[in-house]
This record gives structure tokens, C-alpha cells and sequence, in this order.
């Protein structure tokens, strides 16, 4: 059926597709199981004499879950889909023992934890929320995003239920800037400082991999998984060359090295044109470059949460950039250790100071790898966040010790098809996205452009104690 291209675009309600995406690499299950098979004879042969060779009930198996339903029943159990619910273990304790798998636990590292490992994969195998039924039994506070907490005293029905479809709540935020007014000359014509940007549905987006993992397989998956979900992802301008794609979801990333090699693409004056250009110094010549290669693409200044970082933040703004992208390690810290949920209120308030914070753009990244995460940062002041290490970790890149430096970090790549790794980050946004709803919906927000910096709904683990405690003998800030 041929579409008359001069007819009004329909509406159109953004929703991601999930499919199941099992794993390609092997992953470690949650419990060893090990069956003595001596005791196990003994115990059959038993059941053999006292049960009067009953076959069907010599044969039944202790577990509902399958785990000794295989061939050879308990000879070679099946600790993939053991649940640790313990039966077996206890009616059968002295040739049965069920435990945790210790390589689960070498899962991650110190700040993306096995815990933190085991969400992530669920979430990106099924795409559902990962419930616990037992509820929480953790720690209901600590350092870090677990030091902050989100008030959900404001209920207001029907916004809650925004994942059910009852009501809808937009996840769609603005990229751009944002003039506080416009002024028009004699003849009606705007004149100064217009707006420039566009929309995305999600508020996430894709961020470039560590330098020592610039796989041309993963920037694939990337790039197709961006187009899927109507996002952007991050990519070096010479990779983005060598692979010899092109399209509005593509955000090259320049730098001054690659000013001078630097050719116009194919696609740089057509429709594919990328919306984005992220660059990584804010000199002259290099925003001089990247607008002549790039026309009409919005320049995005890609900073570090250094100490001190505000200061050239303002300074930015003031030479006219609107966009930035302010990046922490993977562990979510900066050069003065301090902790992203920190850095971003820094840079959200120096703005709001300086009257500047309705006229830009901030995606903030690192150390963000749970789904509670983009909310939380997204209160703290950010308009939208970039993913990184938890992509990864979706397409099953096993980190191999601490991997806090986006340079030097270690990892170890699997097979790598491209249809199942869009499938998976597709999954895991999907997921992240449908928590985010959750979020909002319980706080009685139907547009996550309202959660922008809205401390009201925040609570600080270090802020409430000290209201309760200061002043108590025995009681110490730190």
C-alpha cells in the first residue's frame, strides 16, 4: 500500500518491542547443586525394596522446578533452573547440598556488583521488571544513589498506573536551546538568539564504549539498537569512517586530533545528517570544523566532571554552546573522588545561579547501572542520561577486574550476532523505561520533563539523619 507523502503524519505512541533474548556465552547459574551418587543408589535401591518396585513413585523427583528431571534424574541435575528453595536438601541431607555458585559472585566488580549484574541480565533476557516476591530484605539506605531516596507520598490516580496504559506519561525530552525570550525586529522577523534542537522519546541515550573496546561489532549493535529505539548513539567520527554508516541517530564524536583528517561524510547535507555532534573541546576552530562538516547538526561539548568543573561550564555557555554531556568514570566518580549524584546537583545548581538553566541541554553519564538510576539522576538535574557499562554487560562483555577507567578498562568480548544485540539493549531500555514510568506515576507526574531538577521529590540519607541526630552524644556527619 503506496503513502501519499503530502498527508499529515498520524499520531504516534512510543512503545518498545521485547522478545525473549537468551544468552550466547555461558552464564553461571545461582546455585551449585551436587547429588552424592552413592547415596543416591543406596537411597533407589531402597525405595526399590520398600516401595515394591512402585515405578512411578521410585521414579518422582523431590524438585517441581526440574532440576533432577533430566535422563539420568539425580545423577546429573540441572542447576540452571534451581531456585535455592532448599526441598531437596532437606529431605535428602546427607547425599544433598544445594549452594551459591561462587564464580556468580566474581559477577562485575566492586561498584557494578554480582546483585547489580543479575537485574541487568534479567531485565535484558525477558525485558520485564524483575519482581521479587519475598520483598526487599536489603539495606534501605548507603553511599552512593543508595544514599538518596524518592518520595512517592504524592500519589494521584490514574497517573500511577501509566505502564498499564491507562494513562500516559511521556518520557519524551528536548535536546537544544532554549532562548528565555524572543525578539523580532521593525519587519516581525525573529532576531538574536533562536531555538534549536529536537525531541527524543526516551531519555536515554547510548554512549561510545571504553577506548580499549572500540569492537566495529559493538558500534554496529549500538548504532542499529539507536535507530530502533529512536535514541542516539555516541560514536568516534573516524570509526563512524570506517564503518561507512551514516543517519540522524549517529552522534560523531570529534576531537581536535580529528579536525584535520576529518572529511565531510557522504551524508552531511542530506536527510541523514546527524541531529548531534559531539565534540570534546570547546575551541574555536574545532566548532568551526564540525559546522562546516556538519550543517545544522546541534554541537554537544562533551566535559568531565572534573574538580572545579563548574567554572568552565558557565564559561561555555557564555561562548554560546547549549548542549553538554558531563561524563564520571564507570564507577561514577571524579579525579577529586567525588560521586556523580554530587557533581550533577553541582552543575544544576551553578546553573539555576547564573539564571542560565532553562537554556540548555545536560546529559549527564557514568556510574549509572541500575534502572532506579535515571530517575534519580534525573531529579539531581540532568535532562537525560547516557548508558554505558550496562550495555555491555547486556551483550554479555564480562568485565575482568575493577573497570572504572573508560580508557584502561579490561573486558572480554563473545560472539556477537547483530540481531540478538539489538534485541537485548532493546529489552533492557524497554525495561528501564517502563521502571521510569513506575517512578513518575507513583510520584504523579505525567511527563518526565517535570522531573528535572525536582528536589522536592528527593530525600538524602546524609540530609534526613542529620535533621534526626545532630546534637545526640555518639552521633558524627561524615
Amino acid at each position: 500500500m503506496e503513502t501519499d507523502p503530502d498527508a499529515l503524519p498520524s499520531y504516534h505512541r512510543y512503545h518498545i518491542e521485547t522478545t525473549a533474548a537468551t544468552d550466547v556465552a555461558p552464564y553461571p547459574s545461582r546455585f551449585c547443586v551436587k547429588v552424592g551418587k552413592v547415596g543416591l543408589a543406596t537411597h533407589l535401591l531402597k525405595e526399590i525394596v520398600h516401595q515394591r518396585l512402585n515405578i512411578r513413585l521410585i521414579t518422582s523427583r523431590p524438585c517441581m522446578y526440574g532440576v533432577f528431571s533430566g535422563p539420568v534424574g539425580g545423577f546429573s541435575p540441572r542447576p540452571k533452573v534451581c531456585v535455592g528453595c532448599l526441598r531437596c536438601m532437606t529431605e535428602y541431607p546427607d547425599f544433598v547440598l544445594v549452594s551459591p555458585n561462587p564464580t556468580r559472585k566474581l559477577l562485575g566488580d566492586s561498584y557494578f556488583t554480582p546483585a547489580l549484574v543479575d537485574a541487568v541480565m534479567y531485565e535484558t533476557q525477558t525485558g520485564k521488571i524483575p519482581v521479587k516476591g519475598a520483598g526487599y530484605r536489603g539495606r534501605f539506605g548507603g553511599d552512593g544513589w543508595d544514599g538518596m531516596w524518592t518520595d512517592m507520598s504524592e500519589i494521584v490516580r490514574p497517573t500511577r498506573d501509566g505502564i498499564h496504559g491507562r494513562e500516559f506519561i511521556s518520557t519524551a525530552v528536548d535536546v537544544g536551546g532554549r532562548p528565555s525570550f524572543l525578539t523580532f525586529d521593525e519587519r516581525g522577523l525573529p532576531k538574536g538568539e533562536l531555538p534549536q534542537g529536537f525531541s527524543l522519546p526516551l531519555p536515554m541515550l547510548i554512549d561510545l564504549p571504553p577506548a580499549s573496546l572500540r569492537d566495529d561489532r559493538i558500534a554496529r549493535i549500538f548504532i542499529e539498537s539507536a535507530r530502533e529505539l529512536e535514541t542516539l548513539a555516541i560514536v568516534p567520527v573516524a570509526q563512524i569512517k570506517n564503518l561507512g554508516v551514516h543517519g540522524r541517530h549517529i552522534v560523531p564524536l570529534v576531537t581536535p586530533d580529528d579536525r584535520l583528517a576529518m572529511a565531510v561524510p557522504d551524508a552531511a547535507a542530506s536527510a541523514e545528517s546527524p541531529l548531534m555532534v559531539e565534540i570534546s573541546s570547546a575551541e574555536k576552530e574545532l566548532r568551526e570544523t564540525v559546522a562546516g562538516s556538519f550543517p545544522g547538526a546541534i554541537a554537544c561539548l562533551r566535559m568531565s566532571f572534573a574538580p572545579g568543573f563548574e567554572q568552565n561550564l558557565l564559561a561555555a555557555v557564555d561562548d554560546g554552546l547549549r548542549v553538554f554531556h558531563l561524563v564520571a568514570d564507570y564507577h561514577g566518580r571524579n579525579g577529586g573522588g567525588e560521586f556523580v549524584l554530587e557533581l550533577i546537583r553541582k552543575a544544576h545548581q551553578a546553573l539555576v545561579r547564573a539564571g542560565r538553566r532553562d537554556h540548555v541541554t545536560l546529559i549527564g553519564g557514568g556510574g549509572i547501572v541500575a534502572a532506579e538510576h535515571v530517575p534519580k539522576a534525573i531529579v539531581c538535574g540532568v535532562d537525560l542520561v547516557s548508558l554505558d557499562t550496562p550495555l555491555l554487560i547486556a551483550l554479555q562483555v564480562a568485565m575482568k577486574g575493577e573497570c572504572a577507567d573508560r580508557s584502561g578498562s579490561r573486558w572480554i568480548v563473545p560472539d556477537l550476532p547483530l540481531e540478538w544485540g539489538v534485541q537485548r539493549l532493546k529489552n533492557l531500555l524497554a525495561s528501564w523505561r517502563d521502571q521510569s514510568l513506575e517512578v513518575m506515576g507513583a510520584m504523579g507526574l505525567r511527563e518526565v520533563r517535570r522531573l528535572r531538577g525536582e528536589m522536592g521529590r528527593a530525600m538524602f540519607q546524609k540530609d534526613l539523619e542529620r535533621e534526626a541526630f545532630e546534637g545526640i552524644t555518639g552521633y558524627e556527619q561524615h
